[in-house]
């Protein structure tokens, strides 16, 4: 794209925000963060929601239903920028984004009255599935929306700091839903949140949605925008000039490689993959973790706007260059430290009680399960899970082929044993349930007298173990707004405006929810594969060093582009 002179549009240098520019930020960014506050809810109450939509399975496979349906949300994310991204290029920025906030909010409003499986029977998992793929359809089009409105309002020299207003809403729509859900439970009870409780935090949302459409309805339509459609350059096929075309195709593989891939794993490790962690892994109890990533967040949300502001001064790429280069080389000590502050027993077990996996080798399989309907069944496999649930780090022996899987722990040895399913293919049969049953007794026993704890010592507020792992968990999300403060403001000076809505959307949604969605689920195979706690962690590094090469290789500057370019 072109250079834009000095003259091509206003500078604020030395003025303040005018009151439209604060009603554009403000009107674009509390939509998106209603928005983000709707998608979380549904993965924060996942297990409640399980009970109450997938009860005719047992727990374990209703619970795999319910992330399954959370997971649909991310899978659907880029079809929605497909749709919404054509919409936005032809018939404008406002309404498009005004139409994405109200399927939101509708859904997030319905789920909230939804009969149980109890009530309805199998109606009840079905249209909760069909609401979270409007779900996610919807939010696969607020965010370019949002972003390409702000930044065609901003001026030239502050379209970082303005576009990083709505890069804060992801993390103060996650807060918000913790908090949400945190007062409910606390002002109910937690017996009364199970039942119905749950319930609110979803219905509360049409509150938020009123706001918001109310806003956006006073709002106009994009200058850049606008100007274009009164020349009559709007695009007649966005999908084919953004995607069939290689001038622009190649701008769209490379904002997802070179940018938005890096950007999602460190966004999602430093936020998602920290509370997994802490909770399933160092078996932190939920209460506690739960405010600890929210301080962190609290803590760092104000760097979004900090690293925006700084893109505008000394351009976006080396900052998110940045980001993805220093996450990638600490994340090992960084979730090492959180070990050692946060369960030091699990630490000194995992240093002193060696445990060993003698199985043949090609009865051990990579335990990727993106659909949940999978069941691995072999002695070796479930072994592994069952070390790898218990945050066990292990080493692999070779046994003879055909064997039955061992586990050594010191100087005990204990078979595991071969599944067999019932006919749906998602439960072990009678047999191997009771079998199942007797091997995680023995095997967790063995452990525990090993020295693994089968929980977390409680961390006082404000223990010196407290600040120390808020302080990992601040590092952690000062990475997130690194990468992601200034990358709104790239991604939209990257295409021209005729098929801006369309070619920045989709990168940034496959980025981050294919890339950044998998992650919990690959780091989980990762770790099981090679029993090592920290070994998911390479799925972030490698993304991550992948996209700084290809960034730093291959996507140029943006910050003096020319937005106001038709083509």
């Amino acid at each position: 794209m072109a250079t834009a002179p000095a003259t091509s549009r206003n500078f604020a240098g030395s003025r303040g925000l005018t009151p439209e520019e604060r009603k554009v930020i403000f009107a674009s960014s509390l939509g998106t963060v209603f928005e983000w506050y709707d998608f979380y809810l549904y993965g924060s109450l996942a297990a409640i929601i399980a009970k109450q939509f997938f009860a005719g399975t047992d727990p374990q496979t209703g619970f795999i239903f319910a992330l399954l349906a959370f997971a649909a949300g991310f899978i659907v994310r880029p079809f929605g920028a497909l749709v919404f991204g054509r919409l936005g290029d032809m018939i404008g920025r406002k309404y498009t984004f005004l139409v994405t906030i109200v399927i939101m909010g509708s859904s997030t409003f319905i789920v909230g009255l939804l009969p149980s499986y109890a009530s309805i029977g199998i109606a009840a998992p079905v249209i909760l599935i069909a609401l979270r793929i409007l779900q996610g359809l919807a939010l696969g089009g607020e965010y370019g929306g949002a972003a390409t409105y702000v930044a065609e309002h901003a001026p030239d020299d502050k379209r970082g700091a303005f576009t990083a207003w709505i890069q804060t809403t992801a993390t103060m729509g996650l807060f918000l839903s913790l908090l949400v859900i945190l007062g409910t439970r606390t002002a109910i009870g937690e017996a009364a949140f199970a039942d119905w409780g749950w319930r609110v935090p979803f219905l509360v949302s049409v509150f938020l949605l009123a706001v918001s459409v109310w806003i956006r309805l006073s709002m106009s339509e994009s200058p850049a925008f606008a100007k274009m459609k009164a020349e009559g350059k709007t695009s007649k096929a966005p999908l084919t000039e953004a995607f069939a075309q290689w001038k622009n195709a190649k701008i769209v593989i490379l904002a997802l490689v070179g940018l938005t891939a890096g950007q999602a794993v460190v966004w999602y490790t430093g936020q998602f993959y920290a509370l997994f962690f802490l909770t399933q892994t160092l078996k932190v109890d939920g209460p506690t973790a739960n405010i600890l990533i929210a301080a962190s967040l609290l803590l760092g949300t104000p760097f979004f706007i900090i690293f925006g502001s700084l893109s505008d001064k000394i351009g976006r790429k080396m900052i998110i260059m940045a980001g993805c280069l220093i996450a990638a080389l600490t994340y090992f000590p960084i979730f090492s430290g959180l070990t050692h502050f946060a369960n030091p027993a699990l630490e000194r077990a995992l240093k002193n009680a060696p445990v060993v996996v003698v199985a043949d080798p090609a009865s051990c399989h990579f335990q990727f399960n993106l659909t949940g309907q999978k069941k691995f069944t072999s002695s070796c496999d479930i072994a592994k899970q069952f070390l790898a649930a218990s945050s066990v780090n292990y080493t692999n022996e070779t046994a003879p082929a055909g064997s039955v899987a061992k586990i050594k722990i010191g100087d005990k040895e204990l078979p595991a044993f071969d599944a067999k399913l019932t006919a749906d293919k998602l439960n072990f049969d009678a047999d191997s349930k009771k079998q199942e049953g007797e091997f995680k007794k023995q095997a967790g026993d063995a452990i525990k007298a090993a020295g693994y704890p089968a929980k977390a010592e409680p961390i006082p507020l404000g223990s010196s173990n407290w600040w120390m792992i808020l302080g990992l968990l601040f590092i952690l999300v000062l990475y997130v707004t690194m990468v992601y403060g200034p990358i709104a403001a790239m991604l939209v000076e990257m295409f021209p405006t005729r098929i801006r809505y369309t070619s920045m959307s989709l990168p940034y949604h496959i980025g981050n929810g294919w890339f950044g969605g998998l992650l919990p689920t690959t780091a989980f195979a990762l770790v099981a594969f090679k029993g090592d706690i920290y070994y998911g962690l390479w799925y972030p590094i490698i993304i991550a060093l992948m996209t700084f090469v290809v960034g730093m290789l291959f996507v140029k500057e943006t910050k003096d582009n020319d937005i106001y370019a038709a083509d």
